[in-house]
């Protein structure tokens, strides 16, 4: 496989820091939104939320260019609906009734011009693996990190083992979806709970342990030998620059 990063088509209009910011947003918006239909919160409650938090999310996008503003709504169309799935796959569908609604809201408002390119964008985003991956890679390690401190939490083996079933299903996606950098997002993910599990000592023994080795056993085996090398290289490389850069601020 080839280490090289293509060009993101899309950096001119979202430069880094905006698609980090834009993964970001719609990471705090998902959380509060989905927590609103956890709760099952009052209908006015949850409506009041929810505008405000589109509002916000508009109020951000419209710090660009007009056509910037309809690819930032377009990252945190993306954004929201990712989340969306995956949590739907984890925990059903009953608890995005304020998602789907926070979503309908930030594309209702758009006229049909904006909201055809916005809808453009929104396209090249899934189907162009370089386009906005700063976005995707953030995205996608905020996902999946949910996703594992729910399974390490959890009490109950059946359900642990359930989540690690879920989030190395959505690690495996990776590969169909994004044949040439998909590996990337994965050895992204792995390294990040290495680090986390180093930094904070989590999953160090009894349930949270056991499916945090049975998510790596099902990723290194079902990743194929070639794939699962490269992935476990990767993670293993990200790891170690975080042990020297946490050597270097001890000395």
């Amino acid at each position: 496989m080839d280490n090289a990063l293509p060009p993101d088509p899309l950096l001119e209009l979202a430069p880094r820091d905006a698609q980090l910011q834009a993964a970001r947003l719609a990471q705090e918006a998902f959380g509060t939104a989905f927590r609103l239909g956890a709760e099952s919160a009052a209908e006015q409650r949850r409506r009041d939320t929810v505008l405000t938090l589109a509002r916000h999310l508009r109020e951000w996008a419209d710090l660009s260019s007009h056509e910037g503003m309809l690819l930032r709504r377009a990252l945190l169309l993306t954004g929201l609906d990712q989340w969306g799935l995956a949590f739907s796959q984890a925990f059903g569908a009953g608890a995005l009734l304020g998602v789907s609604e926070l979503i309908g809201e930030l594309r209702d408002e758009m006229g049909f011009e904006d909201e055809a390119l916005c809808q453009r964008f929104f396209a090249r985003i899934r189907s162009e693996e370089g386009a906005a991956l700063d976005f995707k890679i953030e995205l996608r390690r905020g996902i999946h990190l949910a996703l594992w401190h729910s399974m390490i939490a959890s009490t109950e083996r059946e359900e642990a083992f359930e989540l690690a079933r879920v989030l190395g299903g959505l690690l495996l996606a990776l590969t169909r979806e994004m044949p040439e950098l998909g590996w990337r997002l994965i050895a992204d993910t792995l390294a990040t709970v290495q680090i986390q599990c180093l930094a904070h000592s989590l999953a160090a023994d009894g349930l949270a342990r056991d499916s945090t080795i049975e998510l790596f056993s099902t990723l290194s085996n079902d990743l194929g030998e070639a794939v699962a090398s490269q992935v476990m290289a990767q993670a293993a490389q990200a790891v170690v620059s975080w042990r020297e850069a946490q050597a270097g601020k001890r000395h």
